[in-house]
């Protein structure tokens, strides 16, 4: 952002600067031309670095909200493999004292 933020900065005491040459200079009409078709493409191209840093702002929000709902999807999952692993080992430690107890009964 502040590279952004730098380069318009820039681009802005530019075209202050533009704005400030006097036409009492004594340039020749095609300077003065240029002057302005370069002040144009530089208002130009700083209006299409603010859309560009818009669409990127508003693409890193969705990302960012993206990435949030990812995180709680696995967290959830997470849980409910946790709890997964839980029932196996109780279902496991059951399994064990049923054997234990046929044992018993059968000796």
């Amino acid at each position: 952002m502040s590279n952004i933020e730098k380069k318009e900065k820039n681009l802005n005491q530019l075209i202050d600067k533009l704005n400030s040459l006097s036409l009492s200079y004594s340039q020749p009409n095609y300077e003065i031309e240029k002057i302005r078709t370069e002040k144009n493409e530089l208002f130009r191209k700083k209006n299409e670095i603010e859309k560009k840093n818009q669409e990127l702002m508003r693409e890193h929000k969705y990302l960012k909200e993206k990435i949030k709902n990812l995180q709680l999807e696995v967290s959830k999952k997470s849980k409910i493999e946790d709890k997964f692993d839980q029932d196996i080992e109780e279902l496991s430690q059951e399994t064990e004292n049923l054997v234990s107890e046929i044992d018993k009964w059968q000796m």
